[in-house]
């Protein structure tokens, strides 16, 4: 048995019919090269015979009886992988509108707790748009749920299931498995209770780091009463902070990575990561204007942030933390603002949270983690009180190689995320090929007009790379008027250290 992270058993808890918590990937396939169409046995038989590189295919989850304890991954003794494939011929209406919106209704169906929790539908009579006329192609739409797998363990796997040369290999026979013994009530009882006799060790280290935490959160509330400006702990109120539904859209545009390299080389000591930053904030900002949002305040971002080691590498599970972004919004250059939300992202650092997200729900029992995550939603807390971030912001790197399945060549990709209660939009970014495709996953109950985001992409980059010309050399590096931040770093600084003292003493 493996037993879920506490990251990982928070996206079980948090889901709900509105809320489905997995993370979702079109993939469209070019399959004019091919002798013969590829046929939806012959995908079956290609993905049996893979099924050993991912093993989580073939795990489903074991519950805690009472939820004394998080639930575990164990064999799935009645596997089979037709109950996770779907076949879907579009026929006349196989263009990319069509698809898309099939991929959208699936998005709104939560995985089956029952089963593995991943699913595929293969969708047959795919149009590909060309100059030359339609090709002829075929589709994925792949879920895995979020409990398994991060945006970065799920570009690991995809890679894992394609192959990188164009000619199809011979479909070796599936390598034979044998389903581990199902443990015993008897025996997930006792592991529980023997976790839960090492709970006072880890409740006392833990301690430690809340009362850190709970203290730094008195010292904020407390320094809010000033006139300093806290745009990292005080996110505005948006039109993308309401209550969602379960309505769901998928929207994505393609840039070239060639002109954000551009851009990033035109403005120096920038990062790459700073580039995508700065070109969705310029596309949130017209949306706002166009739909009479305020772009007075700034809106903020939760960044994920990969943790996982380069020496051990582990593709599956949550191995992220975050950070919260200013997006500078409310900087009307658009080129200058990706220099400030450089200049944030570096001054951000000492404001990531006192305890990382992993060890932040270890702070709670099972019981009390889902039962938080429902009256989170259920009192609908981050309406009535100002929310902690706007939205999420994903940047995940993909491979700038071609990828091939059977011989057919993966043209693009499109990647979804959840959202949750007072989150109606996420965005995930994904490169591959030397194109950048920002993926916006929205509830259109909450973002209305969201088709409207595709051309506001390129209109955004456009933007950008006029405002090059007529930059200063230090345009965005100044410190805001009156953002007062330098002082609240000494106030925090100087007030921590004097907490901390005073725990340490106490704790010994």
């Amino acid at each position: 048995m493996r037993q879920l992270s506490e990251l990982d058993a928070s996206f079980l808890y948090l889901e709900s019919e509105t809320t489905p918590m997995h993370i979702g990937g079109v993939y469209l396939f070019d399959a004019s090269g091919l002798s013969d169409p590829l046929a939806f046995s012959t995908f079956v038989s290609y993905l049996r015979s893979r099924l050993h590189v991912v093993p989580l295919f073939r795990q489903k989850l074991k519950e805690i009886p009472l939820r004394l304890g998080r639930p575990y991954w164990i064999d799935d003794p009645g596997f089979s992988i037709e109950r996770h494939l779907t076949y879907v011929n579009l026929g006349e209406h196989g263009k990319q509108a069509s698809l898309m919106s099939l991929a959208s209704k699936i998005m709104e169906e939560p995985l089956k707790r029952d089963r593995p929790l991943w699913h595929i539908t293969f969708v047959d009579g795919f149009r590909i748009d060309d100059p030359e006329g339609d090709k002829q192609g075929f589709a994925l739409i792949v879920k895995l749920h979020h409990a398994a797998i991060d945006a970065f363990s799920g570009e690991e796997i995809m890679g894992k299931l394609l192959e990188y040369t164009p000619e199809p290999r011979p479909i070796a026979p599936p390598r034979p498995w044998l389903a581990r013994p199902e443990p015993s009530e008897e025996r997930v009882f006792l592991q529980a209770s023997a976790n839960m006799l090492k709970t006072p060790m880890q409740v006392a280290s833990l301690a430690y780091n809340a009362a850190e935490a709970t203290a730094r959160g008195l010292v904020k509330k407390q320094l809010q009463k000033l006139p300093v400006p806290f745009p990292l702990f005080t996110a505005p109120h948006s039109p993308f902070n309401r209550q969602i539904t379960a309505n769901r859209r998928i929207v994505s545009a393609s840039v070239s990575l060639s002109r954000l390299k551009a851009i990033k080389a035109s403005l120096g000591d920038v990062t790459l990561n700073d580039v995508v930053l700065g070109l969705c904030a310029e596309t949130l900002r017209r949306y706002l204007k166009q739909h009479g949002g305020d772009t007075d305040k700034s809106l903020v971002a939760m960044t994920p942030i990969s943790v996982r080691s380069s020496s051990l590498r582990k593709a599956t599970g949550n191995q992220m933390s975050a950070m919260l972004l200013d997006l500078a919004t409310n900087e009307p250059n658009p080129a200058a603002r990706i220099r400030r939300i450089h200049q944030n992202a570096v001054e951000s650092e000492p404001y990531r949270e006192a305890i990382a997200a992993d060890r932040l729900t270890e702070l709670l029992p099972s019981t009390l983690l889902a039962l938080s995550a429902r009256l989170y939603s259920e009192l609908q807390v981050a309406q009535r009180y100002h929310p902690l971030f706007n939205l999420p912001i994903t940047n995940v790197p993909g491979p700038q190689v071609p990828l091939f399945l059977q011989g057919a060549r993966l043209i693009r990709q499109y990647n979804t995320a959840p959202l949750f209660d007072s989150l109606g939009l996420v965005i995930v970014a994904v490169s591959y090929q030397g194109q950048l495709t920002l993926n916006f996953t929205l509830c259109p109950d909450v973002v209305p007009d969201g088709d409207s985001l595709q051309d506001l992409i390129e209109d955004s980059l456009t933007g950008i790379e006029e405002c090059l010309h007529d930059l200063g050399p230090d345009q965005g590096l100044e410190t805001p008027h009156g953002s007062g931040q330098n002082l609240t770093d000494e106030i925090l600084g100087a007030l921590e250290n004097m907490i901390k003292g005073g725990l340490q003493r106490f704790r010994r």
